[in-house]
């Protein structure tokens, strides 16, 4: 099946129901599968054919989903990128991926004039009114409303979907339309099962997650609102959320869920029925303090760009704020996906001990685009090796460690940043903590925090590590803390690690 049937069957039930809201516009069911019909014809008779790789570079909006959706439909491969990438970052990508074609917004233009130069793509579509290239609304005007559905195999390609680049330049996962329709299959079947009288808002890059979740939501014929704020605020978002009665929001980062707790207490957030969560670790503390508030509507996934949305969950209902042992974990392996960990050997660790997460399933990618390599290294065996460790109970929940490249090795003993984390965040002063490792001269490597405080609060280093004393092995308490007004991240939340510690890569000597 082609990935782009979702919508064409949703339109046809649901044709003059409410597809996607965005700001003042909004678009029906019938009228979004025609504006993708419209398109996915303009760029087969602009040239494009079956396979070729369609970058998308531009901020949240309908046209965005229009594209996505155009680029299933005529058999092409959408290649989202990260709007706030450098235009070389971009220019890499448009490379790498040997895009024919590009839509963006026109407020990117300048990055986009810098970054095609070499570039192989021939065809540019600007939404809005200025820049180079044809205009988006041009191009839609002569495209057939009834473009059918490119024949695809279950192994072509769909969505070529571009890592963070934290241990160099980012990889290009290729995502299938048999890994986006098994995603989408069972993000309604275990994760929420999104339903036509469903108000759902996406508040986070449709590049990443959000995108993603939109196949499922569309799906079902649910009512979509693209948040339209050039940039995140908890406070506007949680408004949205009574004006509009969200039932679901799909999906945050848990930096933006700290945030939602220093907003105004006094909105209604009764209508939501689920807030889907996930990309990087969610602390104990902060998770029982929003449950304390928003009540038992979180749903916590685990996966990553070449296993997308998910390859474990914790399900609404497993979020007992009287059980913080349970919310430590990222729950079960979703239903289609095996999971187990190794040792460096290959080798099942038994439950209870340490080992790399490795998933096998039709969500996982068919490989890295144009690296034999590190498809081979990350694919051996058959399983998808992650770089992630972790534990795992008698009860199938998993406990994610950190990254296999996190690990501090102090003394010859690992250490992981997220169990120093949990502990600082236990601090009543302390609203975020990064932890990580960092040259010294006797240990090989001591443990460093840069810490957030909490509003109001002014805690000191001593103050700090005297705190995780109580908590943590003497080795694993920080040597240093830093006081910072706030973390470096990415566009989808994640704190940037590598970024902390070349900041503080200067040699500590323990002596």
């Amino acid at each position: 099946m082609n990935t782009a049937a979702f919508l064409s069957k949703a339109a046809l039930a649901h044709r003059d129901r409410c597809a996607v809201r965005f700001g003042g516009e909004r678009l029906t069911y019938g009228e979004l599968d025609e504006r993708a019909s419209r398109l996915a014809g303009a760029l087969l008779d602009a040239g494009l054919t079956a396979g070729d790789r369609l970058a998308v570079f531009m901020r949240n909006n309908p046209e965005y989903l229009i594209t996505i959706f155009a680029a299933f439909r005529a058999g092409l491969c959408a290649v989202p990128v990260n709007v706030k990438l450098h235009p070389s970052e971009l220019a890499y990508i448009l490379g790498n991926a040997e895009c024919r074609g590009l839509v963006y917004g026109a407020d990117k233009s300048a990055d986009v004039t810098e970054a095609i130069g070499e570039s192989p793509v021939d065809l540019l579509v600007r939404v809005g009114d200025d820049g180079p290239g044809t205009g988006f609304c041009d191009l839609l005007a002569g495209g057939d409303p009834e473009t059918p559905l490119a024949e695809v195999a279950p192994d072509d390609l769909a969505w070529l979907f571009y890592t963070s680049g934290t241990t160099g330049f980012p990889k290009g996962a290729m995502l299938t339309h048999r890994n986006l329709i098994s995603m989408t299959m069972n993000t309604l079947g275990d994760i929420y099962a999104f339903q036509p009288e469903d108000v759902v808002l996406h508040p986070a890059p449709l590049s990443h997650g959000c995108g993603l979740y939109a196949l499922a939501s569309l799906a079902r014929g649910s009512d979509n609102i693209i948040y339209h704020h050039a940039s995140f605020d908890p406070a506007q978002m949680l408004q949205m959320v009574e004006d509009e009665k969200v039932t679901s929001i799909a999906f945050m980062a848990p930096t933006m869920i700290v945030m939602l707790l220093d907003a105004p207490a006094q909105i209604d957030t009764s209508s939501l029925r689920s807030v889907i969560y996930g990309g990087g670790p969610m602390h104990v503390d902060i998770l029982r303090e929003a449950l304390a508030r928003f009540g038992q509507v979180f749903i916590q996934i685990y996966g990553q760009g070449e296993a997308p949305m998910t390859i474990s969950y914790l399900r609404a209902e497993d979020h007992d704020i009287d059980d913080p042992e349970v919310l430590a974990s990222t729950g079960i392996a979703r239903t289609d996906v095996e999971m187990r960990l190794v040792d460096d050997d290959g080798n099942v660790v038994p439950a209870g001990e340490e080992g790399e997460v490795s998933v096998r399933g039709d969500v996982v990618m068919k490989g890295y685009w144009n690296n034999p390599e590190a498809t081979a290294k990350s694919l051996r065996g058959g399983w998808l090796h992650t770089g992630d460790i972790g534990r795992m109970d008698d009860h199938g929940r998993l406990y994610l460690l950190d990254r296999k490249n996190d690990m501090i090795i102090s003394g010859g003993t690992n250490i992981y940043p997220r169990e120093v984390e949990e502990a600082l965040i236990e601090h009543e002063s302390v609203r975020e903590a990064v932890v990580f490792g960092v040259p010294d001269t006797v240990w090989g490597e001591s443990v460093f925090a840069c810490v957030v405080p909490a509003p109001g609060a002014t805690p000191t280093e001593e103050e700090l590590i005297e705190f995780c004393k109580g908590r943590l092995a003497s080795f694993k308490k920080p040597k240093s803390v830093e006081i910072v007004a706030d973390l470096p991240k990415n566009a989808y939340g994640k704190v940037l690690r590598r970024e902390l510690r070349e900041r503080y890569r200067s040699p500590r000597d323990s002596r």
